[in-house]
């Protein structure tokens, strides 16, 4: 019977173990973390009696406003808007684990070799959650030779890969961009400020502006955008590495070879913590 280290499940049926699912789920980590601190920052202007005042609109249009159209001018405003379905992704989900991936790859090869390769034709279904095996095995049932497909797995690995570092980076640099807009903002008070000193009405609003942009800027750079970008470069390395496997395996099927061989190759890529034990 088909089992892991991890925590993957199968069950056993007349044709062998059943596919393992997909593992993909909400990444509650990220939404505790940010909201979280964002609630500790919250509860503190609450009980400091003043909460009204640390809200400024113009301090949030400098540094809002201003930290998307630096941030825009560093890239394009197409890549920004292609990005954002991976920055979401990033801070709701969480990939599949290599151990499952190889898990999957495992139940396909054993497939072939019990029926044919174009028996994966009805476990398609099965499998369309994941974008890049179920794109990879409808490749290999419609005849692509191995060396073709492995060309083309390669392409699209790299392909992912490129897209989460680019998008990484816009995060990275509105993260940079941020304390800098909070700067300029206190500067812009604080001129503000000088030149009005005649008139005790306009010190104030021109502190406010002052300071509240540095707190804006400091809180987005801080507690948004660095801790994401950081999640999500290390969600890009854990996808690159299921498509890793993703593609070994499916080249594997194709050359139709042991899926036991293909077994001890998973192996030496997975972590000591996630190697598998799919046959017994």
């Amino acid at each position: 019977m088909a089992n892991t280290t991890t925590t993957t499940q199968s069950t056993v049926s007349p044709q062998g173990p059943s596919r393992p699912q997909s593992e993909a789920k909400v990444d509650y980590a990220t939404l505790v973390g940010i909201g979280g601190a964002f609630l500790t920052i919250l509860i503190a202007m609450f009980l400091g009696g003043s909460a009204g005042s640390f809200f400024n609109l113009p301090s949030i249009l400098i540094v809002i406003g201003g930290t998307f159209l630096v941030t825009t001018t560093s890239f394009t405003f197409d890549e920004i808007v292609r990005s954002q379905k991976t920055m979401v992704k990033a801070a709701i989900y969480h990939s599949e684990m290599p151990s499952n991936a190889a898990m999957q790859v495992l139940f396909l090869a054993d497939q072939a070799r019990r029926n044919s390769i174009l028996s994966l034709q009805k476990h398609l279904a099965d499998i369309k959650n994941s974008a890049f095996l179920h794109r990879a095995t409808g490749m290999l049932v419609d005849g692509i030779t191995p060396e073709q497909l492995e060309a083309v797995l390669e392409q699209q690995v790299q392909a992912i890969l490129t897209r989460h570092q680019r998008a990484a980076s816009i995060l990275r640099r509105a993260g940079e961009v941020a304390p800098a807009m909070g700067l300029i903002g206190t500067l812009v008070g604080l001129v503000q400020m000088l030149s009005n000193l005649e008139d005790p009405s306009t010190i104030g609003p021109s502190m406010a502006v002052a300071l509240l942009t540095t707190f804006y800027g400091a809180i987005l750079s801080n507690m948004v955008f660095n801790p994401l970008a950081a999640k999500l470069e290390r969600i890009s390395q854990v996808e690159a590495t299921v498509n890793q496997i993703y593609a070994i395996g499916i080249c594997s099927i194709g050359r139709q070879e042991n899926p036991r061989r293909l077994e001890i190759m998973m192996n030496t890529i997975l972590p000591p913590d996630q190697r598998v034990n799919y046959f017994d």
